[in-house]
């Protein structure tokens, strides 16, 4: 196939929410102005049809929420937003540090959906209320030049286009330079959901020393062939493939106590890829815990699920008594 169509198979192999918002635009322009049409649109993006978020009465104690931006020597010097969640107490324990559990989105995307879609603020909050589960600071980087534009948070073959040496390089030390945080592989968690969900796992496996937990929320284990990335390029598909690196990381994964959890759902397209990834986790002994899940590739699977896991990355983290 052509760069065009295998970058089109990507775009809808992930699912995004885009077509949804273009076919409300139609609907609603015609019993509504171009604000309340801008309006329907925004919230919908922001929200993807859910309500704002919010904690429910018993959360006494809520996080907070803060941006601030990295420097990436792997991205040419590109300043990068970074969202963070920092927990319940943080501001009043001046010596406590705090694991932290990274979060990379999918495409089209942006890091604030964690906190507006699929709660995991919220999550945070109620699971500490109820004493089920330690605090975390969460950090939800920014991983690419704009919300449509495709990345897979891979070291790309390209100047200037390290983002997978971004996550695992630039974020990590900015995040422990500026927070309270266990600053070894016992505090990080690294997750995320589709392309995030891959990229977890293709940077986790590769920097086995760097994260304690992967977490894959219907991600992939078998790089795109997207030619602006990796340029048809087969030594660059097969190292950004975990399915095809595992083999020979497995030694050093199981070595460093990585730990790694993720699911797929039964409408998935990409869940025979996830249950042959499972089967070579267990052949090669690499500790893990793999789900098939009831569903679609969709916002309503990660957003049901992340109250799991947000418990599975607490409870697998070093030092855990869970």
């Amino acid at each position: 196939m052509s760069g065009e169509t295998v970058a089109a198979v990507s775009w809808w192999r992930k699912r995004a929410a885009g077509v949804a918002a273009f076919v409300a635009v139609g609907l609603a322009f015609t019993g509504t102005g171009a604000v309340g049409v801008y309006r329907y649109v925004d919230n919908y993006w922001v929200y993807r049809g859910y309500a704002p978020p919010h904690d429910p009465s018993f959360v006494r104690a809520k996080g907070t929420v803060e941006r601030f931006y990295v420097k990436s020597a792997a991205l040419g010097g590109r300043n990068q937003p970074v969202d963070v969640y920092l927990p319940p107490g943080y501001a009043a324990s001046k010596r406590e540090r705090y694991p932290v559990f990274y979060l990379l989105h999918g495409v089209p995307g942006r890091p604030g959906a964690f906190l507006q879609t699929v709660r995991m603020g919220v999550v945070e909050d109620v699971l500490l209320a109820r004493h089920t589960a330690r605090p975390m600071i969460l950090v939800m980087p920014f991983g690419s030049t704009g919300s449509f534009t495709d990345k897979e948070w891979a070291n790309g073959a390209r100047p200037n286009e390290g983002w997978e040496t971004f996550v695992s390089r630039d974020l990590v030390r900015a995040v422990d330079a500026r927070y309270r945080t266990i600053r070894s592989a016992d505090g990080r968690v690294l997750g995320g959901l589709s392309e995030g969900g891959y990229g977890a796992l293709n940077i986790g496996i590769h920097h086995p020393t760097e994260f304690r937990v992967l977490e894959s929320w219907s991600g992939y284990e078998r790089a795109d062939d997207i030619a602006a990335i990796f340029e048809h390029r087969a030594s660059l598909l097969r190292r950004n493939s975990p399915s095809l690196v595992l083999a020979r990381k497995a030694k050093a994964v199981r070595a460093n106590g990585v730990y790694v959890w993720f699911y797929t759902a039964s409408g998935d397209r990409d869940r025979a890829q996830n249950v042959r990834f499972a089967s070579e986790l267990k052949r090669l002994g690499v500790p893990h815990r793999f789900a098939v899940l009831h569903g679609g590739h969709d916002w309503s699977l990660w957003r049901g699920q992340a109250a799991d896991a947000f418990l599975a990355a607490s409870r697998h983290l070093g030092g855990s008594d869970a």
